[in-house]
């Protein structure tokens, strides 16, 4: 048996937004091979997936049958599925993924803590590489780690989080993750100083159980950007990540199929793998 040359890579929402960008950038990577296409639009099963996003013809068709195309990805060697779906699907996605032996990157947010542990649970018991990353920009990476540092002398912050408007779930999953992070700092942020009433439920965001607050912004001409805002006496501290491209996302995503491999469980979050 000759060793395998290139991973064999399906892409799971292959024509949203972000799947197009991967598929690209799938395609002009030398160690990987597009396999699979999947995509619920009826309008499009059949046709090449490289055609149909304006590209050059890569022999792919579009599918919708995504264990049919796990196991032909399976056949070619050891596989990756990168998912970019919906909040709705992912979590079976990723589960048959992980029993087909075919490792996820997920970069589809909206999944519970109980989804994940269950998936990090299953990804360990088949000994299966299993990347899920809210953000896989690495200025995103670098604007966390600032936080954390940040919050070490802060004690007053809250997140905003600003999308575009088909973004399904909110908050985003990198505020989420920002919140996680700066909660391992072990204090509770934002002691009032009042009484707070919001005369609008909802005015001043979700809480997280450190007092960290997050508010969602959801307007079209938005990609993904979040601002996370310390203040104490006399100052404001201002972190901000402004996405102007998806093909900024890329890098991080090449960089986990390629790092997936290497797993025999679940990783949760880009910066874990850098």
């Amino acid at each position: 048996m000759t060793a395998q040359t290139t991973i064999p890579v399906v892409v799971n929402g292959a024509y949203g937004k972000m799947g197009r960008e991967v598929i690209k950038a799938v395609a002009q990577a030398d160690d990987m091979t597009l396999v699979g296409a999947i995509d619920k639009n009826p309008e499009l099963l059949g046709q090449d997936i490289g055609e149909a996003i304006g590209a050059q013809p890569l022999e792919v068709p579009i599918m919708n049958d995504l264990e049919a195309t796990l196991v032909a990805a399976q056949s070619e060697g050891l596989a990756v599925m990168v998912d970019f779906t919906h909040p709705d699907s992912v979590y079976e996605s990723v589960r048959t993924a992980i029993a087909y032996g075919v490792r996820p990157v997920v970069g589809t947010t909206g999944l519970s803590n109980d989804q994940i542990r269950d998936l990090a649970e299953f990804a360990d018991k088949a000994s299966i590489g299993c990347l899920i990353v809210p953000n896989f920009s690495i200025g995103v990476v670098l604007m966390q780690q600032a936080a954390q540092q940040a919050a070490q002398y802060f004690d007053h912050v809250e997140i905003i989080e600003l999308h575009h408007n088909q973004k399904a779930d909110a908050p985003s999953g990198t505020a989420v993750q920002t919140a996680q992070m700066l909660a391992e700092a072990q204090k509770t942020f934002n002691a009032p100083l009042v009484k707070e009433t919001e005369t609008m439920p909802g005015a001043r965001g979700g809480t997280t159980p450190e007092g960290i607050n997050i508010h969602s912004v959801r307007l079209p001409g938005l990609i993904a950007h979040q601002e996370i805002l310390f203040g104490s006496p006399g100052q404001l501290y201002t972190l901000r990540h402004d996405t102007s491209d998806r093909a900024s996302f890329m890098p991080g995503v090449l960089l986990c199929i390629r790092r997936v491999m290497a797993l025999k469980s679940l990783i949760y979050g880009l910066d874990k793998v850098l």
